[in-house]
C-alpha cells in the first residue's frame, strides 16, 4: 500500500509542475500563407528539392559510389574466415564507408572545386550546378560498368540506342552500374572463399577418417582459417585488391 500512495504522490506532483511550467513553454506552430511574389515560390521549391536531396542521401552512396562493392566483399571475407560476428557490423559498415570516401576522394574533390565553390559564389546558377556536379559521378560509374550492362537496361527501358555516353540518362546508368557492381563483388568473394573452402575440405576429411564424424569439422576448422588469413596479412591483401579494383 505505501508503494501505491507513492506512485499516486508522485503522478499528482508532477501534474502540478508541468502545470504550473505550462505557460512558459513555447509554442510552435506551422503556418502556410500565400505567396504575393515568384520569388518566394522558388525559395520554397529549392528548398523542397534541398530535403528530397538530402532524404535520397543514402542511396546515392550506396548505389552511386563504391560502397556496394567494398561492403559485400567484407561481409564475404567475414564468412568465410567463419567469424559470424566478427568484426562486427558496425565495424564492417564504417569501415566500408571510410573506403568508399577514400576511393571517391577525387570525384568529390572534383565537384567541390568545379561544381560546390563555384556555386556558393555564384558563379554558376542552379542547372549548371547539377550538370558540374553529376558529370564526375557520371564518369566513375561509366569507368565501372559493362556495356553488357548498360544494354541490359536500354533494352528494357526502351529507349533509342544513344550515340555516346553522354546521351545516357541516370535512370540507365545507376542500375547497370549496381549490377555491374554486384558482379565484381560476387567474384572476388569466391576468390576469396576458395582458400578457406579448402580448408575445411581437409578438416573435414581428417575427421571422417578417423571416425569422428560427431564433431563438426567448422569447429576444428576455425582456428586454422584465422590463422592462415593472419599469416598471410589478409585485411592488406583484400583492401588492397578493392582499392586497385577500381580502374
Amino acid at each position: 500500500m505505501k508503494k501505491k500512495h507513492i506512485l499516486i504522490f508522485l503522478a499528482i506532483l508532477l501534474f502540478f509542475t508541468a502545470s504550473a511550467y505550462s505557460q512558459t513553454v513555447p509554442k510552435i506552430s506551422l503556418n502556410v500563407a500565400p505567396s504575393n511574389s515568384p520569388k518566394d515560390v522558388a525559395v520554397a521549391l529549392q528548398i523542397l528539392i534541398l530535403m528530397t536531396i538530402l532524404s535520397l542521401a543514402p542511396s546515392i552512396l550506396v548505389l552511386m559510389t563504391s560502397f556496394t562493392r567494398i561492403s559485400i566483399v567484407l561481409s564475404f571475407v567475414r564468412k568465410a574466415v567463419g567469424t559470424q560476428s566478427t568484426p562486427s557490423n558496425q565495424i564492417v559498415i564504417a569501415l566500408s564507408l571510410f573506403l568508399t570516401f577514400f576511393v571517391m576522394a577525387p570525384v568529390f574533390k572534383n565537384i567541390n572545386d568545379n561544381a560546390f565553390q563555384p556555386y556558393l559564389k555564384g558563379n554558376l546558377t542552379n542547372e549548371q550546378f547539377y550538370k558540374k556536379s553529376i558529370t564526375p559521378l557520371r564518369n566513375f560509374m561509366l569507368k565501372q560498368t559493362r556495356e553488357k550492362d548498360l544494354a541490359l537496361m536500354i533494352k528494357s527501358s526502351k529507349l533509342e540506342k544513344p550515340n555516346s555516353a553522354e546521351d545516357l540518362p541516370l535512370q540507365v546508368i545507376v542500375p547497370a552500374f549496381a549490377i555491374s557492381e554486384l558482379r565484381i563483388a560476387f567474384e572476388m568473394g569466391f576468390l576469396i572463399y576458395l582458400p578457406f573452402l579448402m580448408i575445411d575440405m581437409i578438416v573435414a576429411s581428417i575427421l571422417m577418417s578417423m571416425g569422428m564424424m560427431m564433431l563438426p569439422p567448422v569447429l576444428i576448422s576455425a582456428p586454422f582459417k584465422i590463422l592462415l588469413f593472419v599469416m598471410v596479412d589478409g585485411w592488406y591483401i583484400v583492401i588492397d585488391a578493392l582499392v586497385h579494383s577500381f580502374h
